[in-house]
């Protein structure tokens, strides 16, 4: 029987507001319930293993994400709608860490096609119909802007650019300008 109270949902974001405090890779069953003050054997009604749990979170965050980004995105383009998203994803990680590392956590095929993964690539899409890119060039600079926001993001909060000036802001929205005058200047194959 569920202990009252305990849900999948419960539980799930316990696991996810322990990853933002203790780190992502520190997150189990057995932490989650410790949390509740409650016997691990408990949770397993409502959660497989730790790494159902992982990947509840995982799906979480991401649909926390796309929720931001669409937010966000709604009724801007160009270069305003680049920096919005792209300030979504660094804030998303500045507030919430271990849920941002949750996002990066590779989904079996079946969950990644159901999980809001999909979205933020339609949204990065939607971004870049401002920018009059074509296939496959539009997929290109869809990896391309996730590999920058995920790397940038990564390194600063890593402390990777803590230990020189300029500040880091003005570091990203001088990167935010290359990108867009990339963008707006596609290379032709």
């Amino acid at each position: 029987m569920a202990r009252a109270g305990l849900t999948t949902e419960r539980l799930t974001l316990a696991g996810a507001e322990l990853a933002d405090e203790v780190g992502f890779d520190q997150v189990t069953v057995s932490a989650v319930a410790r949390r509740f003050d409650v016997k691990v054997a408990s949770l397993y009604s409502h959660l497989r293993s730790s790494q159902d749990l992982r990947t509840r979170i995982a799906l979480l965050a991401l649909e926390e994400l796309a929720d931001r980004a669409a937010d966000a995105l709604a009724g801007r383009a160009g270069k305003d709608a680049l920096t919005a998203l792209a300030n979504v994803y660094r804030d998303y990680a500045r507030e919430h860490p271990g849920r941002y590392a949750a996002a990066q956590l590779r989904l079996d095929p079946r969950t990644a096609a159901a999980s809001a993964g999909r979205r933020h690539a339609q949204l990065t899409r939607a971004l870049l119909r401002g920018y009059d890119l074509a296939e496959p060039d539009q997929t290109h600079a869809v990896r391309l802007l996730g590999s920058v926001f995920h790397g940038y993001v990564s390194l600063e909060m890593g402390g990777g650019f803590s230990h020189s000036a300029p500040d880091t802001q003005e570091t990203w929205s001088r990167v935010l300008d290359a990108l867009d005058a990339l963008l707006r200047n596609w290379p032709a194959p």
